[in-house]
């Protein structure tokens, strides 16, 4: 009798060992994922080596809006990811003079942003199901404004970064 109910143990750990598995799969693959910040592109919002929180659920219901921090797949390399904000979405046009950013002709109030953006950009316009994304830190971003980023296809999104939890006196809730 006792090695019976031993092997009924095994194999109720097995079992359980397999459901929180397959669970923290799911929950990895379709609900959230941990990221963690790599370089400046993001100061002063985001540090280099803060985790961040990603939903990956939530784009699946609704479209990404302008403010919203995000996690995409690099369009000339799909094995890395950036993290930007949305500037432009489909039919915003998006220009840059003297510095200031222009969306739909109104200029915006970037409180998020340290230093004035350098350059202009030509005024373009957001073609259907993409974003245009720039860093907060805007003269150390590589992002819409070049041509190895362009436009951010809906298809490269892989979520929206909503809180940073390490490391913990840095922990916050992002727009």
């Amino acid at each position: 009798m006792l090695k019976n109910s031993l092997g009924e143990e095994i194999k109720d750990w097995i079992i359980s060992i397999l459901i929180a598995v397959v669970l923290a799969f799911f929950i990895r693959y379709f609900i959230v994922e941990l990221y963690m910040v790599e370089g400046p592109s993001m100061r002063p919002t985001l540090l280099n080596g803060e985790r961040l929180v990603v939903n990956k659920f939530l784009y699946r219901f609704k479209s990404p809006e302008r403010g919203e921090i995000i996690v995409f797949r690099y369009p000339r390399d799909p094995s890395r990811d950036f993290i930007k904000r949305v500037i432009g979405v489909p039919g915003d046009t998006i220009e840059i003079k003297e510095g200031r950013v222009f969306v739909n002709g109104k200029l915006q109030n970037e409180t998020y942003i340290l230093e004035k953006t350098r350059g202009s950009f030509s005024m373009v316009t957001v073609p259907a199901g993409h974003v245009f994304v720039m860093g907060d830190n805007r003269n150390n971003s590589e992002d819409s404004r070049f041509r190895d980023v362009g436009f951010v296809s809906y298809e490269l999104i892989k979520g929206k970064a909503v809180f940073v939890f390490w490391p913990i006196e840095y922990l916050k809730s992002l727009p």
